[in-house]
């Protein structure tokens, strides 16, 4: 079941200048220009500077050694440490995380969440939009019990009061602002979405396909078959949801479209929570989220992520499940052609899709292309495809050099 595969593209709101401004979730109509690679790294704002002090904190967690950077690492395109299926938090640090910690380059552009018109979901923040924008993605892992684990809004900005920027952060806000503690909490996620916004590290567009598009660099022989095959709906199909061509006013592409789609993906079982038989991770319906729990027909999505410098931010998936990239794509063309390299077997045959509960397996996306095939059917891609794919997605990670 797809929920939609129509291009969106959003261009990098500037400094965050006040409290009061929205981060993410803008209009195309109010947003300047993106600032292209080369333009110069600028200097950050004061708000984005506490942001960045922030950000690397650690000793703002209940643990003392978890930061927002310990599971969104820069030399990792901000994602997670790879091997790492689950990032672990609480208190002592020893906590199992229910997911997999994605990406968070080129987060600024993301929509608030919204249904289109024709019922479709899009946008929002976390691998299900439960957030509505950066700030209020930034307040979740400093309160998450699994993360961060603050026990309340008081204890964080008591912690907050300790810390050698401290004088700086009341030099923006006011002598009085950890007075009072929602207020200062308004403003350290209100920096840590300014960090987000303004710093050229979250959205450098300086990847061998962004140089290739400006007439900069050339593709490989297999770079442009793998190009081909990703574009093309009876193959590949992937820009169906990964959209890889400029903008009608020349913005990069993004690679995502902001939807929501459910993969069937297999179960998981080194995922702590998992363990319970009766537990079921359902994206948009929760359990992290819960003003959709009710759409049972939205159960087992989650957001299509950008596919920007998916080569270094292993394992994939909300679940970890899948350890390389060919794995992924070899997935998505075999996952009904062969099933039984996926899933358990059970009496009756392969256990497809096991990851959700019996009645909501309906909802996984058998249709379009490459899941609208058979057992026996001829996948796809070929391995040879699967290669070529695969070589021109290695060619969207950032800090390519001539």
């Amino acid at each position: 079941m797809r929920f939609g595969a129509f291009p969106l593209r959003l261009t990098l709101f500037g400094p965050v200048a006040a409290l009061g401004l929205a981060v993410g979730g803008c209009d195309r109509e109010q947003l300047p220009p993106v600032p292209h690679s080369g333009a110069g790294q600028a200097a950050l704002s004061p708000l984005a500077a506490i942001g960045q002090r922030l950000f690397k904190d650690a000793s703002l967690s209940a643990s003392g050694r978890m930061s927002c950077e310990t599971c969104h690492q820069p030399q990792h395109a901000h994602a997670g440490p790879p091997g790492e299926m689950v990032s672990l938090g609480g208190p002592g640090l020893d906590r199992p995380g229910m997911r997999n910690a994605p990406s968070i380059r080129y987060a600024s552009f993301t929509p608030a969440f919204r249904f289109d018109e024709d019922g479709t979901p899009r946008g929002g923040f976390f691998r299900d939009g439960r957030a509505k924008d950066l700030a209020d993605q930034a307040r979740h892992p400093f309160l998450d019990e699994r993360e961060m684990a603050n026990p309340d809004v008081a204890s964080l900005v008591d912690k907050l009061g300790r810390t050698a920027y401290v004088a700086e952060f009341r030099g923006l806000f006011g002598e009085d602002a950890l007075l009072d503690p929602a207020r200062a909490f308004d403003g350290m996620v209100a920096a840590l979405a300014a960090y987000e916004a303004e710093s050229p590290d979250f959205h450098p567009f300086d990847s061998k396909y962004d140089a290739y598009l400006a007439g900069k660099a050339r593709l490989t022989e297999q770079e442009v078959r793998g190009r081909v095959l990703f574009n093309d709906p009876s193959k590949g199909n992937c820009a169906a949801c990964h959209p890889s061509e400029r903008g009608s006013d020349g913005s990069a592409p993004l690679f995502t479209d902001f939807t929501y789609d459910a993969l069937g993906l297999p179960r998981e079982a080194a995922i702590d929570m998992n363990r319970d038989p009766a537990f079921f991770d359902l994206g948009l319906c929760g359990p992290k989220r819960a003003d959709l729990a009710a759409r049972r027909d939205l159960c087992g999505a989650f957001k299509v992520p950008t596919l920007r410098n998916v080569a270094r931010t292993a394992p994939y998936f909300h679940n970890g499940s899948f350890a390389t990239l060919r794995d992924v794509v070899d997935f998505y063309v075999r996952r009904d052609t062969n099933p039984g390299d996926w899933y358990p077997r059970a009496a009756g045959g392969v256990l497809k899709f096991d990851d959700l509960p019996p009645e909501l397996r309906a909802n996984v996306n058998v249709d379009e292309v490459p899941y609208d095939r058979e057992p026996g059917d001829r996948p796809a891609l070929t391995p040879g495809e699967i290669d070529d794919v695969v070589a021109f997605l290695k060619t969207l990670d950032d800090g390519y050099r001539p």
